[in-house]
């Protein structure tokens, strides 16, 4: 993506991913690709903003009344992150999302050490606990497509889940388009790998903790384990940090979505339609009325969701990987089929986010029909690391087999070059 897509972006002084399609095939696509994003995106973070207000859910329990807590919770939540977003825009994303990472850090370091030191035996029984339970295998070579957490699904569905994410999400390609330079946009996408590393090893380990702490406990839900051991274990001011810490992830990620929501409908849908120019006055108007309305929406989104047992961050995953097959597949196609068109792109995005929509709710619509399990059963144990592979292979394949049935379009460069 640092030299296929980002080079690509800022040759063009785009604003929005999308726009880039539309160099390619059309209006529509573009318009198409970003009211994609704007739906997925927005379930997505609705189900973040759900999973954030569980610790401070918990903290208020005792004060409110139990079916006011989680809503109390996500209103806060939400109100907090729109007013900062709306008042700053991307200047006041960017730099509050530095402090939060920060914070974010500092509380999984903290947590680190305060279970080194609660577990008897600290760090050392931690890891041969978690060693003779298998916990720490590294290495999965399982083949099959049931299984999340394993070589082939890290390294051929993770590669595309990344390509997706940092090359057609208005979300991360909104913070690339901000350096001031393409150099330092590349170095910033390329050490984020690093960086995303570093921290997902930080935090298994915090889980890791937990589960020799709690002696494998059963939970309701997992998405408490980590909450009720800082309300329960942590002193006072850690559990300010840790909350603030946690807090600030989700913050983070839902601050930017507004923006990126906020761009993509003011950028894709609003100038096309109203024929205003970026520069002008009012844009900037209609930008933050965007902001103000998409804020209201996730909050309103989070306050709908049911918890349903399995993980938040799984089931926000799950939600934008469906799409994200489409979005790549539909940026590859023009990049790596010259023959394609609007319509072999569309038509290709269709069916390729159609049917993932169907092996990603496999299961909601087996158990709600039972008269479809014999066609949709085996999709049901799909993985959801491979999502974006699929969705991307299906959308490329049907738009280069749609392409074939016309003509080839004339290449105005290469005509022009022949004649002279």
């Amino acid at each position: 993506m640092a030299n296929t897509l980002l080079p690509r972006y800022y040759d063009g002084e785009l604003v929005t991913a999308y726009a880039l399609l539309e160099k390619r095939f059309g209006t529509t696509t573009r318009r198409f690709t970003s009211i994609v994003f704007m739906v997925t995106r927005a379930m997505a973070d609705a189900v973040r903003v759900f999973a954030t207000a569980i610790p401070v859910a918990l903290i208020i329990g005792p004060v409110l009344p139990r079916q006011y807590v989680m809503p109390t919770a996500i209103l806060v939540l939400g109100l907090l992150t729109v007013i900062y977003t709306y008042k700053g825009g991307m200047k006041a994303v960017v730099w509050t999302e530095l402090l939060q990472a920060s914070i974010y850090v500092m509380g999984g370091i903290s947590a680190l050490v305060l279970l080194g030191r609660a577990v008897p035996g600290g760090w050392s029984a931690i890891v041969a606990q978690a060693t003779t339970a298998n916990k720490l295998v590294g290495i999965d070579w399982y083949t099959g497509f049931d299984r999340p957490h394993t070589v082939f699904a890290g390294l051929l569905g993770g590669a595309f889940l990344a390509m997706a994410s940092h090359g057609a999400d208005q979300l991360i390609v909104q913070r690339l388009l901000t350096s001031r330079s393409l150099k330092e946009a590349q170095r910033a996408l390329i050490g984020s790998g690093f960086v995303v590393f570093v921290q997902f090893t930080l935090f298994l380990f915090v889980g890791i903790g937990l589960w020799t702490f709690y002696g494998g406990k059963a939970f309701d839900a997992a998405d408490t384990i980590f909450p009720t051991f800082i309300l329960e274990q942590m002193p006072h001011g850690l559990l300010g940090l840790i909350l603030a810490a946690i807090v600030a992830a989700t913050m983070s990620t839902h601050s930017g979505t507004i923006n990126a929501l906020a761009a993509a409908t003011t950028h894709d849908i609003y100038l096309p339609l109203t024929g205003r120019r970026a520069d002008d006055p009012g844009t900037l108007k209609a930008g933050k009325l965007f902001a103000l309305l998409w804020g209201v929406g996730l909050t309103g989104g989070a306050l709908l969701f049911k918890e349903q047992g399995t993980p938040v961050v799984v089931i926000a995953l799950s939600i934008a990987s469906f799409t994200y097959g489409g979005l790549l597949g539909g940026f590859l196609l023009g990049i790596l089929w010259r023959r394609a068109n609007q319509r072999d792109a569309i038509l290709g995005m269709s069916v390729g986010i159609a049917t993932m929509a169907c092996i990603v709710f496999a299961k909601q619509l087996v158990s709600a029909y039972p008269s479809l399990k014999p066609t949709l059963g085996g999709f049901a144990a799909v993985a959801w690391p491979w999502y974006v592979l699929i969705g991307t292979t299906i959308t490329m394949t049907v738009g280069v087999l749609a392409s074939l049935t016309h003509a080839a379009p004339i290449d105005a460069r290469a005509t022009a070059e022949a004649r002279a």
